[in-house]
């Protein structure tokens, strides 16, 4: 009996539990300006020159069909890295994580945005330098471990234009690019010390342009860091206080894969 009754009274704190609990809050996207800091995909999406196939968008279905209902169907081709991207760290770290093990966690986090505009301008081969971010900090606060990292170059204003974004439009060679990027040093220590989630740019790659070595790429890979690239639309961002969300296909065993990328800003 004092079995029965003990079972019954555990029920009975677990309906008022239930009832007294407050309602789900619903997300208000009012609360938000919604930033989208993606390039379509599309016939004019640029690929790193050397991969052998483009953007490619067969139509399989477009019309009525005889039940009378419209229907349209579509099947895409596309490489791994090309347009706003992501790179998993196996990208240049074998044993590393595959883009479908990426953690949301890693893919969902602050954002911080660092800008490198102006000294762009003059020149194209520009890497963010170990400097840059201590300066950045003093004025802003210390980038804290699990941020996502986004550089701006100002070089989404050149996209689709593949000679002035790469610096070089031949396809199938990669040795004459030009665009910045980051440094060794400051990756270092926003991956090594600061432990960032994710190192994003607004160009073809984290590393910049006449890389030959990839060396950012392998610093963020060792750590399982990925990186985004060819974003767009940094310029609307604050250095901090968004929220970013970088959702890539789900592809198993991926080295990269397109990612929807959507930054969250609260509104005053």
């Amino acid at each position: 009996m004092n079995g029965v009754r003990c079972k019954e009274l555990s029920y009975l704190v677990a309906l008022l539990a239930g009832m007294l609990a407050p309602e789900a809050q619903a997300f208000d996207a009012r609360a938000y300006r919604l930033v989208d800091l993606t390039h379509p995909f599309n016939t004019d999406t640029i690929y790193w020159p050397t991969e052998p196939m483009r953007f490619e968008l067969t139509r399989l279905a477009y019309g009525d069909t005889p039940a009378g209902y419209f229907y349209s169907a579509n099947a895409f081709c596309a490489p791994e890295h090309g347009g706003t991207h992501i790179d998993a760290p196996i990208h240049f770290a074998q044993s590393k994580r595959t883009l479908e093990a990426l953690p949301l966690e890693q893919l969902i986090a602050p954002a911080i945005v660092i800008d490198i505009a102006g000294k762009t301008i003059g020149d194209r081969d520009y890497r963010l330098t170990r400097r840059d971010v201590l300066d950045f900090e003093r004025a802003h606060g210390v980038v804290a471990p699990g941020s996502i990292l986004l550089l701006r170059t100002g070089w989404s204003r050149f996209w689709p234009d593949r000679k002035h974004y790469l610096g070089d439009e031949r396809r199938g060679a990669a040795a004459r690019l030009s665009f910045p990027s980051y440094g060794a040093e400051a990756a270092r220590l926003l991956v090594e010390e600061r432990q960032v989630a994710v190192l994003g740019v607004d160009t073809a790659s984290i590393d910049y342009g006449r890389s030959q070595d990839f060396i950012v790429h392998r610093i963020a890979a060792a750590k399982n860091v990925p990186g985004l690239e060819n974003l767009t639309g940094l310029e609307a961002l604050p250095p901090r206080g968004a929220t970013l969300i970088a959702l890539p296909m789900k592809i198993e065993g991926g080295s990269g894969g397109p990612v929807r990328v959507v930054a969250l800003i609260p509104r005053p």
